[in-house]
């Protein structure tokens, strides 16, 4: 097991990272990851413990962050989002303590979390001006989107179908109807980030996210000359993407 360091980057209980560091001593590259749960606080980031010590036994460090969610004070629209780009600013604290190196940032979001990491990256150079978020100052070279939530309408249709109360509701704060200017600016095949490469990874027996969501945002930014790959695998579930022991977790890897 890799030392772990609990940092706070606010003051709320959710609001720390886990940062784990590799042995060697030089700057390495860093990955945050940000887990699933659609957004819900019953789900936190032990999810990916499996995943950051695989990264960091690699040479990776791993910044496994935290952050406010539906059922907490604060959790939901806004703030869930800019507690995920306070948590990648941080990175810029934590260099004056640890050998990192902030030129080599992937980001790597699972389900829920995946959504948010290509959010992220439409945020990048702060070419979309809002002052109900953040700015995001930390250049990332990568993100990597495991099953993610690529259409949160589309999400909240699928559950709306299947007779549901719609977790991306409660995260938005009401319907597509009701809330039509938060979903178009939460959605990231609507935001279409073209300034970072991004990586989609997708199991075709996902019961939770279907794949379809990244196979229609992997065509619309191939569409718009966006910089990203997909990489579809047919045996593979919700759960076998984040698997540090399964095929499909070797794909992440040369990804990175």
């Amino acid at each position: 097991m890799s030392e772990m360091q609990i940092i706070p980057y606010g003051n709320h209980a959710s609001q720390f990272g886990e940062l784990r560091m590799p042995k060697h001593t030089q700057p390495c590259p860093v990955v945050v990851t940000i887990h699933g749960g659609f957004w819900q606080s019953k789900y936190d980031l032990t999810e990916n413990h499996p995943i950051c010590e695989d990264l960091t036994n690699r040479g990776f460090a791993t910044w496994n962050i935290e952050y406010r969610r539906v059922g907490e004070t604060g959790g939901g629209f806004p703030g869930t989002f800019n507690d995920v780009i306070s948590a990648v600013n941080t990175l810029s604290e934590l260099k004056e303590s640890y050998s990192i190196n902030l030129s080599n940032v992937v980001i790597i979001g699972h389900s829920a979390g995946g959504q948010l990491a290509l959010w992220l990256a439409s945020r990048l150079g702060t070419f979309r001006e809002d002052e109900r978020f953040t700015t995001l100052h930390i250049p990332i070279r990568k993100i990597i989107s495991l099953a993610g939530v690529t259409d949160v309408e589309k999400m909240w249709d699928i559950h709306h179908t299947q007779g549901l109360d719609s977790v991306v509701a409660h995260f938005l704060g009401g319907s597509p109807e009701e809330q039509a200017e938060r979903y178009k600016i939460s959605s990231p095949i609507e935001l279409l980030p073209r300034c970072v490469e991004q990586v989609l990874i997708h199991g075709v027996l996902d019961r939770h996210v279907p794949v379809q969501l990244s196979e229609d945002y992997y065509k619309k930014l191939k569409e718009s000359n966006g910089n990203v790959s997909l990489h579809v695998f047919e045996e593979a579930e919700h759960f076998q993407v984040i698997d540090p022991t399964s095929h499909v977790w070797e794909t992440v890897i040369r990804s990175l």
